[in-house]
């Protein structure tokens, strides 16, 4: 036989927990749930959203290095600084476009300007006007190719190329001066990685 052990009483002095009202209970149950919803709903809807922000963003990307020709846009500062191409503000139709490969890495760019934005746009590269040569169709014809870009027909065509020792990128340069005013600029700078 096994002995029990008595349990022992409460305090006599001491008060039973008052019973919990219904009132109560439903302010009491709607914290619970609203608390759990929280919990749980504010970090399932954050996922869709950055699931969606995501999505958007990996499809930009996808059209912009899916891009075969000239996108139209500024190139970013980074493309700018590191291909040496200072565009110059102001500047209208932009466009530009990037290859690379494992041996050349090169940045196709075009814009219209003012002819002080030409002058400052050559003083980026470290030349000036006196460097541009009238018809010197610095751009090869596979550049003009891969751009569609024609230096043909009407246009007074002027270009150079800036040769620089490496790792610096190399620019050739073809300005249409037909108008001085707003000379149209063509520029392909190629780098080695």
């Amino acid at each position: 036989m096994t002995d029990s052990v008595p349990h022992q009483a409460g305090a006599p002095d001491e008060p039973g927990r008052p019973v919990e009202d219904r009132r109560h209970m439903i302010r009491r149950r709607s914290l619970t749930l609203l608390i759990i919803v929280l919990l749980i709903g504010v970090p399932a809807g954050y996922l869709v959203i950055s699931a969606n922000q995501s999505r958007d963003s990996g499809r930009e990307k996808e059209a912009k290095y899916a891009a075969t020709g000239m996108t139209e846009g500024w190139p970013s500062k980074l493309q700018r600084r590191v291909y040496e191409v200072p565009v110059p503000v102001p500047s209208e139709e932009v466009a530009y476009y990037e290859t690379n490969n494992w041996k050349t890495s090169r940045l196709y760019v075009q814009f219209e300007t003012t002819g002080a934005g030409l002058d400052a746009f050559l003083a980026g590269l470290g030349v000036d006007r006196d460097t541009l040569k009238r018809d010197n169709i610095a751009i090869s014809d596979r550049a003009q190719r891969v751009t569609g870009w024609e230096f043909g027909g009407s246009g007074s065509w002027w270009g150079l190329v800036n040769e620089q020792r490496d790792p610096a990128p190399t620019q050739d340069v073809v300005v249409n001066m037909e108008n001085p005013d707003h000379p149209m600029v063509y520029v392909v700078s190629r780098t080695v990685p």
